[in-house]
């Protein structure tokens, strides 16, 4: 046999294999109610020692949820203080890596204040006993203004280097309209970073890739996104995956990097939106869908459980509007998977881990559900 026709059939026959490969994982999984009768559930997380399940419910409240069952009252309730509606609301919490000893929580919400609607950041310190937090004792930590009140971003999350970090939309409106994105002096689009270990209320990291810049916010981790909702580090290798909502064409996926420029306002995904907004290199997407397939990316987790074998290493994210959820993997800087797992009819608030690295999903409506074998 000729060698090119050797290669075609070797082709082919990869290519078949991968093709087939979406539905036979998508038929290993389903997905398993676990809770429900929650208001507007946004964000789940585990506190790294017990199987206890933290929930964050949109109005303003922090849930528990052991044993298969919720437990009645609320952690904390702060719902006196958030603006809740549409995108506004308590959108992200974090535990202290060492949260089973120091019951450290904090949390991100919006807020009406005379001159506007304002993104916080702050911390609450949970009685490990009562499980319990005082919501009179806030610590706060950031505060800014919101233009708008879409795009708040609002995602918490401690790092593998046990810095806080923290996604902020551009704003709101539409376009970035004072392209806040692609500035280094506002805190807004960006993924921040910040040492609640040290400091008061917190200090600087050292390494922070613009701290000793003049006129530019030295929490600024990295810059250039439109509205990272959520993010995740993957438990293995420590990579910061960002799923960031689109504007008109295009819900993208990137792994987020010390001091780099994701693009948004200059541009959309891969395509120019307004490229004279931005200059200098810009990191792109490894993963972009169009309006076929979605309007609002969630952004997941790359899964390092068990019960999923065929799934490890996979990131797994999904899409709020379309309810459809899929896998990729990236090797090399390449995709060598990248697939539809399942279609749902979910609004997929966000996805959540356990502490075993189990995968969970918000569903906006109201309940919780778990990624588990057929």
């Amino acid at each position: 046999m000729p060698r090119q026709t050797i290669g075609l059939l070797a082709a082919s026959i990869w290519f078949s294999a991968f093709a087939l490969s979406a539905p036979l994982l998508g038929a290993n999984l389903r997905l398993e109610p676990v809770c429900k009768d929650l208001a507007n559930p946004l964000f789940l997380t585990n506190d790294g020692k017990t199987e206890r399940l933290y929930v964050l419910e949109q109005p303003g409240r922090v849930r528990l949820f052991e044993s298969g069952q919720l437990r009645p009252e609320a952690i904390l309730d702060i719902t006196d203080r958030v603006k809740f509606g549409g995108e506004c609301g308590l959108l992200g919490l974090a535990l202290h890596p060492d949260f089973a000893s120091n019951g450290r929580l904090f949390v991100n919400y919006t807020t009406k204040l005379p001159e506007g609607t304002h993104t916080i950041v702050s911390e609450f310190k949970v009685d490990l006993a009562t499980m319990k937090a005082d919501p009179k004792a806030e610590k706060l930590l950031l505060r800014f203004q919101q233009p708008w009140d879409n795009h708040n971003g609002g995602n918490l999350m401690f790092g593998p280097d046990r810095m806080l970090y923290i996604s902020t939309g551009d704003g709101g409106s539409g376009g970035d309209p004072k392209n806040n994105s692609q500035q280094l002096g506002n805190p807004l689009g960006k993924l921040l970073r910040i040492d609640v270990n040290h400091g008061s209320p917190y200090a600087v990291p050292t390494d922070n890739p613009f701290v000793s810049h003049k006129e530019v916010v030295p929490e600024i981790w990295a810059y250039g996104l439109r509205n990272p909702w959520r993010f995740s580090f993957d438990r293995k290798t420590g990579a910061c995956y960002v799923g960031d909502v689109g504007q008109n064409k295009f819900e993208e996926v990137d792994i987020v990097e010390k001091g780099k420029n994701y693009g948004w306002s200059a541009r959309e995904a891969f395509q120019p939106f307004k490229p004279e907004r931005g200059s200098g290199e810009m990191v792109d997407p490894i993963k972009a869908y169009g309006r076929d397939q979605g309007v609002s990316v969630t952004g997941g987790y790359v899964y390092r459980g068990k019960n999923l074998p065929n799934f490890e290493g996979m990131y797994i994210y999904g899409d709020y509007a379309t309810g459809r959820i899929w896998g990729l993997r990236q090797e090399q800087g390449k995709l060598t998977f990248d697939e539809e797992l399942i279609d749902t009819d979910l609004n997929i608030s966000s996805f959540g881990e356990d502490v075993a690295g189990e995968i969970y999903i918000c569903n906006h409506r109201g309940e919780i559900l778990k990624i588990v074998p057929p």
